[in-house]
């Protein structure tokens, strides 16, 4: 090896001089992956924050905190935070989108040159802190974390608790009514960081249901100088204070499970598939009837809420929970006792499938869900829609593309009645453009053309030509529904209407 050269690692020229003695200079470090190291900041103040994180958020090329609103930032120094974010932004989730795009870019400019940068995040990054797994799931950036103390270790200590001898679940507080369903405890509450948040929590729970609903403990800014660790009533949930942030709850017991009347539903409907030689012998076919009768049923009883709700409002009495005459409050309990009808049918359905190996309760509550948040980017996206008529053709789009149509006419029920599948159509043909459809007065001429032709039967037989007639009803009846339309009249609301004013007069007239 010549003289004034001396080797280094592999993939580094460190030469001092070349061959000739002149000087060589150093090469730039070598672009690597871009590297994220994530530091949890305990659970408290700084004297929870280990030495390990110290030194990583000391030595990085750039490093943040998710924010500066927590005790342990005080220890970390000039940091800057993602702060602005929570003020700026309309959701957590889209926070929490913001934060990764943002530390994605930083160290993705810090590989240049070798460097990496380090994310700090309260408590431990190992729970309840969604930034960290979307940063763990994103194919752009390696992501190492070190472990820190946890909420959940000073949590267990003040409670006695052992969680794995009494099994205790982790939920969140914003999503209790879902995660705590037909649990019954011991469940440890985190986020619970505002009076609404408990309010909600209080709320998902009917407590008429139980005498005395077993009394909770609140866990406030534990290892702060300001702890606070109550036992409190079930009623006085949303009475504690100023929650925040560093704001637990511990429920040893629910008397009901959230959800308990949707569970106990589905129970009887298996009973009954059991043990009822009638619900036994259904299927799918046989409960149709059923289910549109049970539909039907709803719809007349919305009807008939209207119409109390009208009289009342035309009698200048209040409508509301408050104030409800007794027409109204008979309408309301009326529609309540169908929905559950209907309610049972979709049970039911669920129940024939699961027995099956189909699909389960589950599997349709969460394909409905999934469905509605892609069908509304407007509101968990980042699609704008003004008015309802952008929310409409929004929808439509999704549909086809999520179907895999060709058409805007596919996946309308033929066995709708004929006035709502023609209104269907035609206001599904608005859509489609290059259709050559008449305008309003044009379909008035026509109308007016079918009548004329349309010829009276002689000597009470069918006129000559039946299919003619056949055929100049239905353009008669189409052109109608076209233009009921076009001025916002439902054809088959209308014409219900007038079939029900026809039956008072048809009892008019039988009561003289």
């Amino acid at each position: 090896m010549p003289r004034g050269r001396r080797k280094k690692g592999a993939g580094h020229l460190a030469a001092t001089t070349d061959e000739k003695g002149g000087p060589v200079p150093e090469a730039s470090p070598a672009r690597g992956p871009a590297r994220i190291t994530v530091v949890g900041l305990g659970p408290a103040g700084p004297e929870l924050l280990t030495a390990a994180a110290q030194a990583e958020l000391a030595t990085a090329t750039v490093a943040y905190l998710r924010t500066g609103r927590h005790p342990a930032a005080a220890g970390v120094g000039a940091v800057e935070t993602f702060d602005d974010f929570y003020d700026t932004s309309a959701t957590f989730d889209e926070v929490y989108r913001r934060i990764v795009d943002q530390l994605v870019a930083a160290a993705e400019r810090a590989a240049t040159t070798g460097g990496h940068v380090v994310y700090g995040v309260p408590g431990s990054p190992l729970v309840a802190e969604r930034t960290v797994e979307l940063l763990r799931a994103d194919p752009r950036v390696s992501v190492t974390v070190i472990p820190a103390l946890s909420f959940l270790d000073l949590a267990w200590d003040r409670l006695g608790v052992d969680p794995l001898a009494e099994s205790v679940r982790l939920i969140d507080g914003t999503r209790f009514a879902t995660q705590a369903a037909d649990q019954r405890g011991p469940l440890l509450v985190a986020q619970c960081w505002s009076n609404r948040v408990l309010s909600d929590i209080k709320l998902s729970i009917d407590t008429d249901l139980v005498a005395t609903p077993a009394p909770v403990t609140v866990l406030h800014h534990l290892g702060l100088p300001d702890e606070r660790v109550e036992r409190i009533r079930w009623d006085e949930l949303d009475r504690v204070g100023a929650p925040d942030h560093l704001t637990s709850l511990y429920i040893p017991q629910l008397a009901v499970t959230v959800g308990s009347d949707l569970v106990a539903l589905e129970q009887l409907v298996r009973t009954l598939r059991a043990q009822c030689p009638w619900d036994r012998e259904q299927t799918h076919a046989s409960l149709t009837r059923h289910l549109l009768e049970e539909a039907y049923e709803v719809i007349d009883a919305i009807n008939a809420l209207t119409e109390a709700e009208l009289r009342a409002t035309e009698n200048g009495t209040p409508v509301g929970a408050h104030a409800v005459p007794t027409l109204e409050a008979e309408a309301v309990a009326h529609l309540q006792e169908e929905l559950g009808d209907l309610l049972f049918q979709v049970y039911f359905h669920a129940c024939v499938a699961a027995e099956e190996g189909r699909f389960t309760l589950a599997d349709v509550a969460q394909g409905i869900h999934e469905k509605l948040v892609a069908r509304h980017p407007h509101v968990f996206g980042d699609v704008v829609a003004t008015d309802a008529q952008a929310v409409l053709a929004g929808w439509e789009r999704s549909k086809m593309a999520e179907k895999g149509r060709d058409s805007v006419t596919d996946g309308i029920p033929t066995v709708l009645p004929a006035l709502a599948l023609a209104a269907t159509l035609q206001r599904k043909a608005l859509a489609v453009h290059g259709l050559d459809l008449p305008d309003f007065e044009q379909q008035r001429q026509r109308l007016l053309s079918a009548l004329a032709r349309l010829a009276a039967p002689s000597g009470g037989t069918s006129p000559p030509g039946e299919d003619a007639a056949v055929r100049q009803v239905g353009e008669l009846l189409w052109g109608l529904s076209d233009l009921g339309g076009r001025l916002g009249v439902d054809p088959e609301d209308s014409l219900r209407a007038a079939a029900l004013r026809f039956r008072d007069q048809v009892r008019h007239a039988e009561h003289g």
